[in-house]
């Protein structure tokens, strides 16, 4: 098994810190203390600081034992880690439950983290995402299949999230990367760790385009009990959950049952039956899950989330700086989309004749035109340009 490779940055420290982060910081390392007290001390106290300033009684009838309000009265937890790991880089962020930047799908959960700490864009959090999980003993065609439908994702704007294992997650990183896409990776250990240390390059290509992300404290290595608590923020910063392949006592069956006990859609791709690594995906079809085969029956279900996501994600950017930006952005075959487009709703198979493109293609422009604004979806899977 591949141990954690320890990250060292040292470039381009940042100074300014976050408002009472240092409280967030020790609340975050009380031991003992897991998602759900945090969030439900903060409903009771609003902010961390008050809550170390709280009297006995007041933490008592908050619902704390003895000895998690000796730890919370007497805490001298040291946070000067989590602060030197964020002043290494301008990469690096920790982001608190109250801060903006928070994703608002996240915050949604009844456990959810009340830091995050975030090496690359954070901004990627909060965007229109789908993970992409399955084994990590996948076969060539499952690999193939993974990286396909994430190039395709990506292609469409839509964030490819995953787990960084080895496997499926890694090919469904790859794939998002090779399409110039964006991608991002919820790690199982602290932020300064890699697990499994082979994906190390593979990560830096991450950090370089997209975002890692991890709830767990710098230093954090590699325990079996952290990978469920991962497969749950993978499900949760997700609209969906792909599944590949998966046996039937895989981990990402973990993360897409979460995904079901969240109220997000899950899909997954069938395989034969002499295949033990379709196992666990045709138990999930039989559970509810969306057999798919393509990536369009994917966007077709999702679109019309990702583009209200997308929607919240920036209305308050400034109207001209949007179409500025579109615009140097607009790829050829989106403009010739966007030509071929009309006010009165058209079907996917007539776009494809009077573009020349693929069903696949058009489809993936669709979404990404949906997405900036210029397009709208119709019932009967009808497009037209946005009035």
């Amino acid at each position: 098994m591949d141990g954690a490779t320890k990250i060292i940055s040292t470039e381009n420290p940042v100074s300014s810190l976050p408002e009472n982060l240092e409280s967030w910081l020790a609340l975050n390392r009380l031991k003992g203390f897991g998602p759900k007290t945090i969030l439900s001390l903060l409903e009771k106290f609003e902010a961390p600081q008050h809550i170390f300033k709280s009297s006995v009684a007041d933490l008592r009838h908050a619902g704390l034992s003895s000895a998690a309000i000796e730890q919370v009265r007497n805490s001298d937890q040291q946070v000067e880690e989590d602060l030197a790991w964020l002043d290494a880089h301008q990469r690096h962020h920790i982001i608190t439950l109250h801060d903006p930047r928070y994703p608002s799908l996240l915050k949604e959960l009844n456990d959810s983290p009340a830091l995050l700490y975030v090496n690359g864009d954070p901004d990627l959090l909060s965007m229109p995402q789908l993970a992409v999980v399955g084994s990590r003993s996948a076969t060539a065609g499952g690999l193939e299949i993974a990286g396909d439908f994430s190039h395709e994702l990506a292609k469409a704007g839509v964030v490819v999230t995953s787990g960084l294992a080895l496997g499926i997650d890694a090919a469904a990183h790859k794939g998002a990367l090779d399409a110039g896409g964006k991608t991002l990776a919820v790690l199982g250990t602290g932020p300064d760790r890699i697990y499994p240390a082979r994906h190390l390059k593979l990560a830096e290509q991450i950090v370089d385009s997209g975002t890692i992300v991890t709830e767990f404290v710098p230093g954090t290595t590699p325990r079996k009990d952290h990978f469920p608590r991962r497969n749950r923020v993978i499900s949760g910063l997700a609209a969906g959950t792909l599944v590949v392949e998966a046996a039937k006592r895989s981990g990402s069956l973990i993360t897409a049952r979460f995904a079901m006990e969240q109220g997000k859609e899950v899909f997954a791709i069938p395989g034969s039956i002499r295949n033990p690594q379709a196992k666990g995906c045709h138990a999930l079809i039989r559970e509810g899950a969306k057999l798919v085969e393509s990536v369009e029956e994917i966007i077709e279900d999702l679109g019309p989330l990702f583009a209200t996501l997308f929607s919240e994600q920036t209305h308050e950017q400034n109207d001209t700086q949007i179409e500025s930006v579109i615009a140097e952005k607009m790829t050829d075959e989106q403009k010739l989309i966007m030509e071929k487009l009309g006010y009165d709703p058209v079907s996917v198979n007539e776009l494809v004749e009077r573009s020349g493109l693929t069903a696949s293609e058009v489809s993936s422009i669709l979404l990404s035109l949906e997405l900036e604004g210029h397009v709208s979806s119709q019932t009967g899977g009808m497009y037209a340009k946005h009035k």
